[in-house]
């Protein structure tokens, strides 16, 4: 089975105090034990680093600390699937087909990853998000 996982899933598995956590951490666990493969977009793993060092917890998750948690997590186990220009722009195509605007455009390249790898699910705590970019894929969308 194959999973993407998009950064608020990621974030909520590896930042224990999240009030998400016990729900995210089972499906890493499933991926760290071979039980599922685990799949972000290449874009994720910057998003990750971003949101893991500007965290509001305490103590706060210094660079080191948010690379080890992306090195351990995600580079040694975790497929990054990167997208091409041709998949940008087919992107950008689709937000105009569905009047979308701003920030949108990223939930909706996490989609086309989600496409791309033919996923089985889509790990998110923000559903709405993925069901407004990517309504043929509501199906895929796992919130756990």
């Amino acid at each position: 089975m194959k999973v993407l996982f998009d950064t608020s899933a990621l974030v909520a598995a590896m930042v224990e105090p999240h009030p998400f956590h016990a729900r995210a951490l089972p499906w890493l666990i499933k991926v760290k034990k071979g039980q599922a493969q685990g799949i972000i977009a290449s874009h994720t793993v910057a998003e990750l680093y971003a949101v893991l060092t500007t965290l509001p917890v305490v103590p706060r998750i210094l660079p080191a600390m948010a690379w080890k948690l992306i090195h351990e997590n995600v580079e040694e186990g975790v497929q990054i699937v990167p997208l091409s220009a041709g998949d940008y722009l087919a992107v950008l195509r689709r937000m105009n087909e569905l009047h979308l605007t701003g920030g949108a455009v990223y939930d909706a390249l996490i989609a086309r990853v989600a496409e791309k790898a033919a996923v089985q699910h889509l790990v998110t705590f923000n559903p709405d998000d993925f069901k407004r970019v990517w309504p043929e894929g509501e199906g895929l969308l796992l919130v756990p």
